[in-house]
């Protein structure tokens, strides 16, 4: 897009030439520098932009401006940071009311966006790029400066209405994403505006340098083995030979245990000596065949062609025999976690067989070790319901989410919405996916979703329902809370009591969940009752909508018991789980006041037979 930017309003009617958004030379700043020091530069604004100057323009220090972006980028690591240093240190100064920042995913063809609100509260969206009406995907096709009069294009529940205005961010002649401003006095910063997109532009620019010169290296320095990326190329070269071989796979990965705390106690160059060690021992130990890499920090995996998942426990019990016959000064024998899956037995999508293999990881650190040796775990040695095996893949999702970020659960809910073929296999692994990744937002819940639905399912046999309709129970208890993917972190994760305001905002998942996420899938339509409804009171004090008795549907009235029931066991950071026996107390005292008190009855008689707190 070489285009020269333009600002336009809402209407999509040019109203002002400006500068290119390219990173700066020396004789642009002067420009930009001149521009902002004699105030707005020529031009006239008209159109619905002039209705935006409601509020007086802070005095800004423009040296001052230059010298902390100059030092921002300097001391930046990611764009992230960046962005936050910039909104905290400098935007909020001047009356913006939020601040976004969004990089173009082409692997997705969507805009990943980042928010600060003016009180520095976390949002994110995302935008895909078929979405031709959005304002957003607007300033990015036609290369210009848009300007809107509300900020409802980011999708964004909860965030304060203001006007915006949307700055392509350029690395050269290429729009790589997008910088947005809320500010009820756009016209009076647009120069500013424009600095700031630029300085990310340049930013973007050197980041990108950096990162292609990083993906150029295809050995880990540290162990020599392969990177974790030429690992994931190798893997996905050696699944296309298994495919057309018709051969089978395996993958381990090996994780070393407590390296965090030989980091801490003995410093890196320690947990270095021991990471270097494990690596060695699995390169003496596999087939020439066989490919191995440093796949995280502190984990080691390796690709088994040819081979099923018992030949690949052996060679894993084997290896880590060696590992632990020797002794690392200080730190004594080394001990691993082992995690194994098979191609095509447990999965044919790589991405999938990585995550039953992490799984098998988790499992194994749970179940420490026999006889002195790791416990080697694949997919066929647990039962996925099971509470280890739950929380192990709570862990894993918890994991992938702090490595990608929040739109992981995102693109999970994109196929989750946009799936055209949604059988009923398929539609239970999706939807296991989401409940899990919106429980590992909270360390003390990462089970609560699978549980809910467990103690849910237990109670609609109690009572006789077809199963059918239990089906349809499972897995809108499994959803139950899918709507707090639109509520802010610092809520959900606040360790001491919400504010009314705070409430006033947890308050609406339910809504959320039945109307902006299960609403646009039409086989999905059945659930929505469940999730909408499940904090619907008997006595009608509940919400969204003050249900009362038997208006509220059934299977709603049977999740909103095994909600209770698994809050009440359950640990909190302000307080231990219950007892089975004060659990079944309070739902007995809550009977014909919060919950259906037939249902409560039923409830009780089961409790026992559900096993204690998980």
């Amino acid at each position: 897009m070489n285009s020269k930017s333009k600002l336009q309003n809402k209407n999509n009617t040019p109203i002002k030439n400006i500068l290119s958004s390219n990173p700066l030379t020396q004789g642009d700043l002067v420009k930009k520098l001149n521009n902002l020091n004699n105030g707005i530069s020529s031009g006239t604004y008209t159109g619905r932009i002039s209705s935006l100057i409601e509020k007086p323009s802070n005095r800004i220090d423009y040296p001052e401006l230059l010298k902390m972006l100059n030092k921002a980028v300097q001391k930046a690591t990611d764009a992230n940071k960046l962005f936050s240093t910039i909104h905290n240190s400098f935007l909020t100064s001047i009356g913006a009311s939020f601040s976004a920042i969004g990089i173009i995913n082409e692997h997705s063809k969507c805009i990943n966006l980042r928010l600060l609100d003016k009180d520095s509260v976390v949002y994110s969206s995302r935008i895909f790029q078929n979405d031709t009406s959005n304002e957003i995907i607007k300033a990015i096709e036609n290369d210009l400066i848009v300007s809107v009069n509300n900020n409802s294009f980011l999708k964004v529940p909860h965030l304060e209405d203001s006007p915006a205005i949307i700055l392509p961010l350029k690395n050269d002649n290429n729009i790589v994403g997008v910088f947005i401003v809320g500010d009820y006095s756009i016209v009076n910063h647009i120069n500013i505006y424009e600095l700031i997109a630029s300085y990310f532009g340049l930013f973007y620019k050197n980041n990108e340098a950096m990162r292609k010169v990083f993906q150029n290296t295809t050995v880990d320095n540290l162990t020599n083995l392969y990177s974790h990326r030429r690992f994931q190329e190798l893997l996905s070269e050696e699944l296309q030979k298994a495919k057309r071989d018709e051969q089978m796979l395996s993958v381990l990965i090996f994780d070393i245990n407590e390296i965090s705390i030989i980091n801490k106690e003995y410093g890196h160059s320690k947990g270095d000596e021991v990471i270097k060690h494990v690596a060695e021992k699995i390169s003496q130990n596999i087939r020439k065949q066989d490919i191995a890499g440093r796949y995280g920090g502190d984990e080691i995996a390796v690709i088994l062609p040819g081979m099923d998942t018992n030949e690949a426990k052996y060679i894993a019990e084997y290896i880590t025999y060696v590992i632990s016959c020797t002794f690392i000064d200080d730190v004594g024998p080394v001990k691993v976690s082992v995690g194994v899956a098979t191609y095509p037995k447990d999965s044919t999508d790589q991405e999938k067989l990585l995550i039953l293999t992490e799984q098998g990881v988790f499992v194994s650190r749970n179940k420490g070790y026999k006889n002195g040796t790791s416990t080697i775990v694949s997919t066929q040695d647990y039962d996925f319901w099971d509470d280890t095996a739950l929380n192990s893949f709570a862990s894993v999702i918890a994991k992938r989410h702090s490595q990608i970020g929040i739109n992981f659960e995102e693109s999970l809910l994109d196929k989750f919405q946009h799936e055209n073929n949604l059988t009923q296999t398929h539609l239970i692994e999706i939807v296991t996916s989401l409940a899990s990744a919106i429980d590992a937002k909270d360390e003390y819940t990462k089970d609560h979703s699978a549980s809910v639905s467990r103690y849910a399912v237990a109670l609609a046999k109690a009572i006789n329902l077809p199963d059918k309709d239990i089906e349809r129970i499972k897995l809108g208890a499994l959803l139950h809370d899918i709507g707090k993917i639109g509520i802010p972190e610092n809520v959900l994760r606040k360790p001491t009591v919400l504010t009314e305001e705070e409430w006033a905002v947890l308050r609406q998942h339910p809504t959320i969940g039945a109307d902006k996420i299960l609403k646009p899938n039409p086989s999905l339509h059945d659930l929505i009752p469940i999730v909408k409804y499940h904090h619907e009171r008997w006595d009608g004090g509940g919400y969204p909508e003050g249900l009362k008795g038997k208006e509220i549907p059934l299977y709603a009235r049977i999740v909103a018991i095994a909600d209770s029931y698994h809050a009440l066991i359950s640990d909190r950071p302000y307080r231990k789980g219950l007892s089975i026996d004060k659990a079944c107390k309070i739902l007995e005292e809550g009977a014909d006041k919060q919950w259906d008190k037939e249902l409560v009855r039923q409830f009780i008689l089961i409790a026992e037979s559900l096993g204690t707190k998980i």
